[in-house]
């Protein structure tokens, strides 16, 4: 059933009311810019074993970076080259114009692609981090590129010849307490309403801002057309992709 802006009343009414919005957003609001929902490093890979014959999750740790380097480059780079050639879409553009209308709009994202910041979005936490932003662990250097396509197949700093590796989290590492601490003060500050955007709920300290806000009887809104652990504890649960949504909650806002 196609979505109609009759069925996104009530989301409306809250809308209209907010000052503070909070969106987390998940790998669902990336796919209308052609991006696979994949699991793995921000909610990108799918299959359970790679070609290499390890589990996704094996691959793109970082223990498995201390020991094979290669191996974990070899998969981010097939994660960079999924984000390369895709851009916004509708959906990050309508959560960065609702900077102009409301007084606060935090963007939480597990998504490691940029394209919240590239939207225009200017409170974005990229819990993740972005694949962009590379760094050496030995030394100082860093640097943010546009892509990978310049990169060697196992990229080494330029000041001390160490392997070096985009600012994301892989699997077995601890969060940035900076991202953390981020966070936390945002929701101290209090929301009117929040959203859950294309997320499957798999991250516990992903979807623990929605479960505080329902305790906390704070208007919640899930975006997906699948249920996830979310739908049944959301105030509001919309059935549809994120653009498409996003696309018609903004245009009722203008009318």
């Amino acid at each position: 059933m196609e979505l109609s802006l009759d069925q996104l009343d009530p989301v409306l009414d809250t809308l209209r009311r907010a000052r503070r919005i909070l969106a987390i957003t998940g790998a669902g609001i990336s796919a209308d810019s052609g991006l696979p929902t994949y699991r793995g490093v921000g909610g990108l890979y799918n299959d359970a074993a790679t070609e290499d014959g390890l589990a996704i999750e094996d691959a793109l740790s970082g223990s498995m970076f201390d020991v094979r380097p290669d191996l974990t480059w070899k998969h981010i780079f097939d994660i960079e080259k999924a984000c390369r050639d895709a851009s916004p879409n509708p959906g990050h553009s309508v959560l960065a114009a609702w900077e102009s209308r409301f007084d606060h709009v935090c963007v939480f994202t597990q998504n490691v692609d940029g394209f919240h910041r590239a939207a225009g979005s200017s409170h974005v936490i990229d819990i993740h981090g972005d694949t962009r932003d590379l760094f050496c662990p030995r030394c100082d250097w860093r640097d943010v590129v546009d892509d990978y396509a310049h990169l060697d197949p196992l990229p080494r700093c330029p000041k001390c010849n160490a392997v070096i590796r985009p600012r994301v989290v892989l699997f077995g590492e601890m969060l940035d307490p900076a991202k953390v601490a981020d966070l936390d003060h945002h929701l101290d500050q209090g929301f009117d309403i929040v959203f859950a955007i294309g997320t499957s709920a798999l991250f516990p300290y992903i979807v623990q801002p929605v479960f505080d806000a329902v305790r906390a009887g704070i208007p919640t809104v899930e975006i997906n057309p699948q249920t996830t652990d979310l739908s049944h504890l959301v105030t509001h649960k919309i059935r549809a992709g994120a653009a498409d949504a996003l696309t018609l909650l903004s245009d009722g806002l203008a009318g």
